[in-house]
């Protein structure tokens, strides 16, 4: 029984693909092919670069809450609209984490198969020798003394430090007879593609620190006025003024700590330009909080203080007006509150207050409210007056005063809700709850009264600061692969990766004296027939062919392969009219 083949009812017309595969399965495959592709990876790269431009040029929230309100209320509608987009939360915004994801993905797409392809070349032993050596850039041809197995250990005891092996194969001469020649292959520079390895490794290994380090780690900001009584304790998220958690972060289980800010230092230039910051501060730590010890440290910009994990930096200061309102009974209220530098180079700088008055001065809680005290106004390091404006001509503080408006009523403390610490709600103004009661320029230690008997004095000053508490679990490693991807690039960049190879092939007589024709050149096919035996004739004497290769002259052989071959093959340098040497003999340009 024969089988006999069917023919396709549409001969020449390929069967249509199954749906799946056409509308599923070669598009994601399609996809995928473009995603991990490195013109897509350096795309993304660049993409995620130019994303984070607005993170250094526009003020955040996680850094400076209050300077990004500022800044919206300053820009109008353009702010409004940063804002909507998330350009004041870069680092955190869905399209920054879009960014990142894809090329954390691409980079995992392109990059494992680049290991993978540097792993198998880095255990790979070296190529046998081109069929023609002559066509390579580095070649030369010699005849000395000895046999192909003489020669080519001679040629392996010279390559220290080179992998190599060594092959026997026939090839066929003129006449047709076949003659065994000895091909050695050596390779050197294997660790340039270690070197890949090691600095691909590692920036997986940087991408999977970073992700880790956003994901268990936090940022908290607080200022403190540095008095030497003013802390924290690291042990709840509530301490903070803004907390900004990673997504696996509850904000439960936070490195225990506390600090307090004993003294500030700030120096500037004549300019007024700062010179240096610094501020003392006292922790405790571990046993420390138990035993009521505290050590002592400085933190410096740029220096942060590292303890329990945790490294605190030191963002900004300022100074904190420090008011005394004395109410009509008799009782006094004290508070020293922070204002926001408004002039960097003059420290002028604006805040507000608010005072509550004692229980039991009035006879119902809406004649209390209507007698509560609010201050809004500017604090001047130095100041110097023009009439009635106020204003600083240094930043440090050798004349302090104070413009302030002193209001009377509603300043919103009972209603609980958040509010700006450095001015007071415009709504109360504007709904006549909040009055404007004074204006008063003030300097330290003088005071205002009002009609109801209560004064307002301005007693001083002190210094506050800005700290940044912020985990990051993984910065170590962030570290360790930022050291490894440099080191590997180096070594790929710096390692030379040359090839070289010899054929020796025996030249020889017949033990009647007539000679033999000489072995093939290696563009000569070998044949499988005619086979000599050299053992079988007078060999003394064998041509060696020699060849090296490199990526490029430049990073590779240059002017070396002809001393290397006159040292490999005992041959001693030949003067050339310009002076150099070569083992042939032959000019070099």
């Amino acid at each position: 029984m024969t089988a006999t083949a069917t023919r396709s009812p549409q001969p020449g017309k390929l069967p249509r693909p199954n749906p799946i595969k056409r509308y599923v399965l070669w598009p994601a495959r399609n996809l995928w092919r473009s995603l991990t592709s490195m013109r897509t990876a350096l795309a993304l790269l660049f993409l995620l670069a130019l994303a984070a431009v607005p993170g250094a040029l526009l003020p955040q929230r996680s850094l400076n809450e209050t300077k990004t309100e500022q800044y919206i209320a300053d820009h109008g509608v353009v702010g409004e609209f940063f804002d909507k987009i998330g350009m004041y939360e870069v680092f955190s915004s869905i399209w920054f984490t879009a960014i990142y994801a894809l090329l954390f993905i691409s980079l995992v797409g392109c990059l494992t198969p680049r290991m993978i392809e540097h792993a198998k070349s880095l255990r790979a032993r070296p190529v046998p020798a081109p069929r023609n050596l002559a066509r390579l850039p580095r070649h030369e041809s010699h005849e000395i003394d000895g046999t192909p197995d003489e020669i080519a250990a001679k040629i392996n005891g010279g390559l220290r430090g080179w992998r190599k092996t060594t092959r026997t194969v026939e090839r066929k001469q003129v006449d047709g007879t076949v003659v065994t020649v000895v091909e050695v292959s050596a390779e050197k520079g294997y660790l340039r593609e270690f070197g890949n390895l090691v600095f691909h490794f590692a920036l997986l290994a940087l991408l999977v620190s970073i992700a880790a380090g956003k994901m268990f780690g936090y940022e908290g900001t607080r200022i403190l006025v540095a008095d030497g009584q003013e802390g924290l304790c690291n042990t709840s998220t509530a301490v903070y003024d803004s907390f900004r958690a990673g997504n696996l972060v509850d904000g439960t289980n936070l490195n225990e700590f506390c600090m307090q800010i004993d003294s500030f230092d700030a120096d500037f230039l004549p300019s007024g330009q700062p010179d240096m910051y610094s501020a003392k501060i006292r922790y405790q730590v571990g046993e420390d909080i138990d035993n009521d010890e505290w050590q002592e440290s400085d933190v410096q910009v740029n220096h942060p203080l590292r303890i329990a994990g945790d490294r605190i930096y030191l963002l900004g200061n300022g100074f904190a007006p420090t008011f005394t309102v004395t109410f009509p009974n008799g009782e006094t209220r004290t508070q020293t509150v922070p204002f926001q530098p408004n002039e960097l180079q003059t420290m002028m700088s604006s805040g507000a207050a608010r005072f509550d008055t004692p229980a039991g001065l009035y006879p119902n809680e809406d004649e209390r409210r209507k007698h509560q005290i609010a201050l809004e106004g500017l604090f001047a390091p130095t100041a110097v007056f023009h009439g009635g404006l106020m204003t600083s001509s240094f930043p440090l503080p050798e004349n302090p005063a104070v413009a302030i408006d002193v209001y009377q009523g509603d300043t919103g403390l009972d209603t609980g809700r958040p509010q700006n610490v450095f001015s007071l709600d415009v709504n109360l103004i504007n709904q006549g709850r909040l009055l404007k009661k004074e204006r008063v320029n003030l300097q330290q230690g003088e005071q205002t009264r009002l009609e109801d008997g209560t004064t307002v004095q301005f007693d001083g000053y002190q210094r506050w600061v800005s700290l940044q508490v912020s985990h990051d679990p993984a910065q170590n490693w962030v570290l360790v692969s930022a050291i490894a991807m440099l080191a590997g690039l180096l070594v790929s960049l710096l390692i030379k990766r040359r090839r070289v190879w010899a054929r020796i092939t025996p030249l020889t007589e017949s033990r009647s004296g007539d000679a033999v024709p000489r072995a093939p050149t290696s563009a000569e096919e070998p044949a499988p027939h005619s086979h000599v035996d050299p053992s079988t004739l007078g060999v003394r004497r064998s041509v060696v062919e020699m060849a090296g290769l490199a990526r490029t002259d430049q990073a590779g052989w240059g002017e070396g392969f002809p001393d290397m071959v006159a040292d490999l093959l005992g041959l001693e340098p030949k003067k050339t009219p310009s002076g150099k040497k070569t083992p042939s003999g032959k000019k070099t340009k």
